[in-house]
């Protein structure tokens, strides 16, 4: 028992050092490790299994709102990315660049894309030609490079995964009511999947996209009362189409330039999900996106492998059959106690016991990882009530994010009450905001917190900015980020 609790004891506990913590668990739950290139984590099998059912469930929406899956190069000519202005000074100081081919120097450098707006938007130059071919609705599933100063596994990483959609259309009020569906996409996928609850709207200037004519976000807070930018919507205007000669003869037999969208996901919401849920026995995973949904632990006592084993690989069958993501862990090398600990740190949401009195009885025990609790089951009810239970943990781990957000989120009339919130609590603060970039940097200059998001209805209990203590048009919610 005391290797057990050793095995424990092993991760920082999250109230002691979350940043700890949070590495602690990446690294021993197996979800990823650190590469030999600075910034770059190799994402382990585990881990990429969680990304892929994120990815799969987000591809699906996507191809449900009449998006098509296409893929772009991964270099791009400078001379691509020179050509919107605000775009290329919004990520020269990221980009990494090739300069050799084959032994030989290139005659003009090339990016490893940052992201793809640039190479992608060259070729809708050539593809859109008439109203007919709009809208055109393309994502792509891809890595991108961002030379990044500072690293966290998944959070922060030099090399990352991601969707990028990039779409176009004929008018600038089909490209915002796509930049908005979007938004509600990653918004659904966040609260409905990923149990995490989080809030949208439109980003300030100073916070937009290089580019864009408006940013539009997803923000969850994280337990350690920072915010996570969770996915980004850019309403991208008229900008790339002028810069990349996008035109179309409209209806009315007018060469028009097009409107476009951009918008993406990454790599990152694998960090939310540790960061939200996880406590200081190791990963606590929704249902949904866990890779394993239950692990069968046979108790390993007498002739259990004549007697319990092939009991439980009926029930791993089953369940299996029925569509669930089941681990039966047969393993004869370590004792039961050993796998409670292991199944618990990697957040498998359901445990399933089954011994020599359980056969006898024809049952199992349940256990709910969010709790330890346990329930008898029998076996013809087995799936039926695993079932229920999962889902019972899905709607649990969203709730308790809802409080911990609703807990630490504070409304500021004055700039007096930001700083002393932001010193002493931290959290989402909100506060009437005037619109002035002066007001806004100042609050980040003295606080180091940013906006967020923008409401899109001011509260009525913020009629003025608590910073000049004029009008305020906006209600802006701060805080310290990712």
């Amino acid at each position: 028992m005391a290797a057990d609790n050793d095995f424990v004891k092993e991760i920082t506990k999250k109230s002691v050092d979350f940043s700890a913590w949070y590495v602690d668990v990446v690294k021993k739950a197996e979800l990823a490790d650190y590469s030999p290139m600075k910034g770059m984590m190799v994402i382990r099998p585990y881990g990429y299994e969680i990304w892929e059912l994120m990815r799969d469930q987000l591809d699906r929406m996507f191809k449900a709102s009449g998006h098509r899956n296409a893929y772009f190069p991964l270099l791009i000519p400078e001379s691509f990315l020179k050509k919107e202005a605000e775009h290329v000074e919004g990520f020269a100081p990221e980009v990494a660049w090739v300069t050799m081919g084959g032994g030989e120097v290139l005659e003009e450098r090339l990016a490893i894309r940052p992201t793809s707006e640039a190479i992608i938007c060259s070729m809708y130059a050539k593809w859109v030609k008439s109203w007919r071919d709009l809208p055109l609705l393309i994502n792509q599933w891809a890595n991108v490079v961002r030379w990044e100063k500072v690293t966290r596994p998944f959070l922060r990483t030099t090399e990352f995964l991601w969707q990028e959609g990039h779409t176009v259309h004929a008018s600038e009020a089909e490209a915002q009511e796509e930049t908005l569906k979007i938004l509600d996409i990653y918004k659904t996928f966040a609260e409905e999947y990923m149990a995490v609850p989080v809030l949208s709207g439109c980003k300030s200037d100073s916070e937009k996209f290089a580019g864009a004519v408006k940013t539009y976000a997803i923000e969850a807070l994280m337990p350690d009362g920072k915010a996570l930018q969770a996915g980004t919507s850019h309403n991208l205007g008229q900008n790339f189409a002028k810069a990349f000669n996008i035109r179309f003869e409209s209806r009315s037999q007018q060469l028009e330039y097009a409107w476009q969208t951009s918008w993406g996901v990454s790599t990152r919401l694998v960090g939310a999900l540790i960061m939200a849920h996880g406590d200081d026995s190791g990963l606590i995973l929704p249902p949904r996106l866990a890779p394993i949904q239950a692990v069968i632990v046979p108790i390993s006592a007498g002739n259990w492998q004549e007697t319990v084993l092939p009991q439980a690989r009926k029930i791993f069958e089953d369940l299996k059959n029925k569509g669930l993501r089941i681990f039966l862990d047969d393993r004869d090398t370590y004792t039961p106690g050993w796998k409670y600990a292991d199944w618990e740190m990697r957040g498998v949401p359901v445990r399933i016991e089954i011994g020599p009195k359980d056969i006898e009885k024809q049952q199992v025990v349940l256990v709910n990882r969010l709790n330890r609790k346990k329930k008898f089951i029998a076996w013809t009810a087995l799936a039926e009530e695993l079932t229920r239970l999962l889902e019972e943990i899905q709607n649990e781990l969203f709730n308790r994010a809802k409080v911990l957000r609703a807990e630490n989120t504070h409304f500021a009339a004055t700039f007096s009450e930001l700083k002393n919130i932001m010193e002493s609590k931290r959290g989402l603060i909100k506060t009437g905001w005037c619109g002035s970039g002066d007001c806004e940097a100042k609050v980040k200059q003295e606080t180091s917190a940013t906006i967020r998001v923008i409401q899109d209805v001011p509260e009525a209990d913020l009629p003025v900015c608590a910073v000049c203590g004029q009008k305020a048009p906006h209600t802006a919610v701060f805080a310290k980020s990712y």
